[in-house]
């Protein structure tokens, strides 16, 4: 599995906009694509950047949504609104909290 961290740095105006074509993209293209695994979208509370998420079961799937004509526009468009650093990543290691414990009093 790979996992892309994709980063927009847009200015505040524009970043429900980006939002919408990036959720778009993914609703009708993205997540129908054979190998898709899962995607989170990510706001900056300040308005300047949006963040995605995605894992895919392999880099050749990737590539292959990515030669789709389908969502071509839609990440055309969104590129027309912000900058992007995009990277790939393998997992290395998860972290969650520890498992509660019966005899651990709850924090108040």
């Amino acid at each position: 599995m790979i996992t892309m961290i994709n980063v927009f740095t847009v200015d505040p105006p524009n970043q429900q906009r980006l939002l919408d074509l990036l959720a778009r993209a993914t609703d009708e293209f993205v997540r129908q694509a054979p190998g898709f695994v899962s995607s989170t979208l990510h706001r900056s509370i300040d308005g300047s950047k949006v963040a995605m998420y995605a894992q895919w079961r392999s880099i050749e799937d990737y590539e292959a949504m990515r030669a789709d004509p389908g969502p071509l526009l839609l990440f055309k468009e969104a590129l027309t609104l912000a900058r992007f650093d995009s990277g790939m990543y393998e997992v290395v290691r998860s972290f969650s909290p520890p498992e509660e414990s019966a005899e651990r009093p709850p924090l108040s």
